[in-house]
């Protein structure tokens, strides 16, 4: 049986320390796991040209510093696994959202600059979270408010969480302290995911996520439970074209 590898390249603090947990479900139901390979700096659509150096000698040229954080990390994983595979995961706020074919763009550039001549980008992807990481949170108020220790959400948020404006700041206003490490480290060990993802016209950039990893996990003949379909509502549920076509 194939055990799949995904190497994660993320841009967020709370995200480097352990967005891992946010796909134990999935790690339950098949043959796979999710590690950091490297925490990189955000990226926003350029407003220059890139200029790229030819380096004297063999043709070879001085990669970019975008393919320094995200094309070479992601060579070098998938090198080191051959059944491995990379995302890349950045938090697509709501002000950024009217650049975001740009934005992945760039993300997707800096993969295939260096991973195109080896025939390795299709095992690498870019995916986003939205608005941010703690967009989630609010589907689950139940687990937010034991973190906490008291009821500071009444209810799981009525509507598609992946439209609220800053979810980060939203919990700042009712939750004085709220650290997004130390407190997201414990919240993202506890979200229920087939909870999250239970309404199939909520959360299309987290399902188009879950679904290129199964997706793999499919065409690598990794062992996995095909209740996940079900569970993610991934037969019917809404995708975002964006990063769906990888």
């Amino acid at each position: 049986m194939t055990f799949v590898r995904f190497g994660l390249i993320v841009t967020g603090r709370g995200e480097a320390v352990f967005l891992p947990k946010l796909f134990r479900a999935l790690m339950g139901a098949a043959h796979c796991t999710f590690e950091v390979i490297r925490k990189s700096e955000q990226l926003s659509p350029l407003t220059s040209p890139r200029r790229k150096l030819a380096m004297v000698g063999r043709g070879m040229r001085i990669p970019t510093i975008d393919e320094e954080q995200f094309g070479l990390p992601a060579l070098s994983y998938l090198r080191r696994h051959r059944d491995g595979f990379v995302l890349v995961i950045d938090d697509l706020e709501r002000a950024r959202q009217f650049q975001a074919a740009e934005v992945f763009a760039r993300y997707r550039t800096a993969l295939n600059e260096v991973l195109d001549s080896v025939g390795l980008s299709a095992r690498a992807a870019v995916h986003f979270l939205v608005n941010m990481l703690e967009a989630y949170y609010f589907a689950h108020a139940e687990v937010v408010n034991r973190v906490a220790g008291h009821v500071l959400l009444q209810d799981d948020h009525n509507g598609d969480i992946e439209a609220i404006p800053h979810p980060k700041n939203q919990l700042k206003q009712v939750w004085l302290g709220f650290d997004e490490v130390e407190h997201g480290a414990i919240i993202i060990g506890e979200l229920d995911l087939d909870h999250i993802l239970r309404s199939p016209h909520h959360c299309c950039w987290l399902r188009t996520l879950f679904a290129w990893c199964i997706d793999r996990l499919r065409d690598n003949d990794a062992i996995y439970d095909e209740q996940i379909h079900e569970r993610f509502q991934l037969r019917d549920g809404c995708r975002t074209d964006l990063t769906l076509h990888q």
